[in-house]
Formats: C-alpha cells, structure tokens, sequence
C-alpha cells in the first residue's frame, strides 16, 4: 500500500465489508489510521473472514461487526446503534449496492418489477438509513465525511437500466446531502469501472472485453484501487471536496 494519509477521524462504519472492495477499503483506512472499525455485511461467513483478516494484519485496531441486511430499517438500526455505542462515527462509507438478479445484463422490456424495486432498494435504501442515523453525530460534533459508491455506468448503459438508474440516483442523493450537510460534514461519491470482484470473475468473456476496451488501460480495476480513492475522500487533507463523483474506472468517464 501507499503512503498513509491523515483521516478525518479514527472511527469508521463500513457497510458490505465482506466483498472483496469493502474488505479493501477497510485495510486502506486501518493503513491510514483509523484506529476503530464498525463493519457490517449480509453475508456473516465473509464478514468473519474479513475480521479475522484485519485482526491478522492490524492487531492493535478495534474491530466491530455485526452480520445484518442494512436494507432493513430494524438491521440498520442495529447496526448504527453498535457504531453509536462505541463512541460515534467520523466515516461512513456506503458500500452495498449492485444488482440482484442473477443475470448482469436484463434487456428493459423483459425486467420484472420485482427486479427494478430490489436494485433500487439495494443501491440506495442502506444508503439512507445509514445516513439518517450517522449524520447527526457528525453535525453535531461538527466534523465527517460520508462516501457512497456509484459506478461509471450511472450514465446509462444498456440492458443494466435498473443498476444504471439506480447508481445515478446515489449520485445525485450525494450531491444533495453535500449541500445539505456543508460545511463540516463532506458527502462524495466513488464511481468504480470494471472492478475485479466475485461478480466479474462470473462474467461471459465477451461481455468484459468489450468494457475493458472501453478503458484507455484495457485491464479492470483492482478492489484496493477503488479503496485508495475512498480513503482520500474520507481523509483530513480532503476536507474542501464535497458533492463530487470521482471514476476509478481507466478513463471512462460517467455522465449524464
């Protein structure tokens, strides 16, 4: 890892902390500091395993987790309620999004309604109940920063209509909350390209090829990547960047 930065503050909350980018952006903030960490997933054996990674790797930190669907209002709560408990939150990044069907490309007249409800809900309803319940304590303190993750296709992108829309919503939910929540509390926005994680090692060949070809590097991301970027937004130095969507994606460029 890179030299590490100043954080805004040594306590974290990090939602989908067993996927590979989550686990990453953990260590990147332990690397950078962070002397306390609130980690929750859906998932209780990747959550374990990304414990039992950072317990390993960063002995002297505080590690908290809680295995919950923070797309339940009462699972988010709880969870919130541990990270209050412990003496508030400085950080929160937003990681659960993506889309739920098994198939990564729906073509829009053959999209279920169940479909596109579960991918809004994904992308975005973890999203408010976390914020709603962490961003108090940052205002009143007078200090934060929250990340949310959006993707380079928040532009549009065919056949991904429901994951599309959705990531634009979080895109345009960060730039509200930012002028909202100035000027002590930062909200930003990571937009991920192709990203080497359990969903892309899935992919058809010719599905990822003609993204990567998309990309002026023609390779995908790597998890940690997409971590260095989160971390500069929840660092000291980033303190006067708000209300931005930053691609880590080789050179696509998202847009409406």
């Amino acid at each position: 890892m890179s030299g590490a930065r100043r954080l805004a503050g040594p306590a974290a909350a990090i939602t989908g902390a067993g996927g590979p980018m989550g686990r990453a952006v953990a260590g990147r903030l332990l690397a950078d500091g962070a002397t306390h960490l609130v980690l929750t997933d859906i998932s209780g054996a990747r959550l374990a395993e990304t414990v039992e990674s950072l317990t390993a790797s960063f002995p002297q930190a505080r590690i908290d987790s809680l295995r919950g669907d923070v797309t339940v209002a009462a699972e988010a709560r709880a969870f919130a309620g541990l990270a209050l408990g412990r003496g508030g939150v400085d950080i929160l990044v937003n990681m659960v999004g993506g889309i739920r069907s098994s198939r990564l490309y729906t073509p829009f007249l053959d999209m279920s309604e169940e479909q596109w409800r579960a991918t809004f809900d994904l992308n975005l309803t973890g999203n408010f109940h976390l914020i709603r319940a962490l961003a108090p304590g940052m205002l009143e303190r007078g200090r934060g920063r929250i990340v949310n993750i959006a993707t380079v296709v928040f532009g549009g992108e065919a056949g991904q209509a429901d994951y599309a829309a959705a990531k634009a919503a979080t895109a345009s939910l960060t730039r509200s909350l930012a002028a909202e929540f100035a000027p002590h509390v930062t909200v930003n926005a990571v937009a991920p390209g192709l990203t080497r994680t359990s969903v892309t090692r899935n992919m058809r060949e010719e599905e990822a090829a003609r993204l990567l070809a998309l990309a002026f590097n023609r390779r995908m991301a790597e998890p940690e990547e997409i971590a260095e970027a989160v971390a500069f937004f929840a660092s000291e130095p980033a303190r006067f960047i708000t209300g931005e969507i930053l691609a880590v994606s080789g050179g696509i460029h998202p847009h409406l």
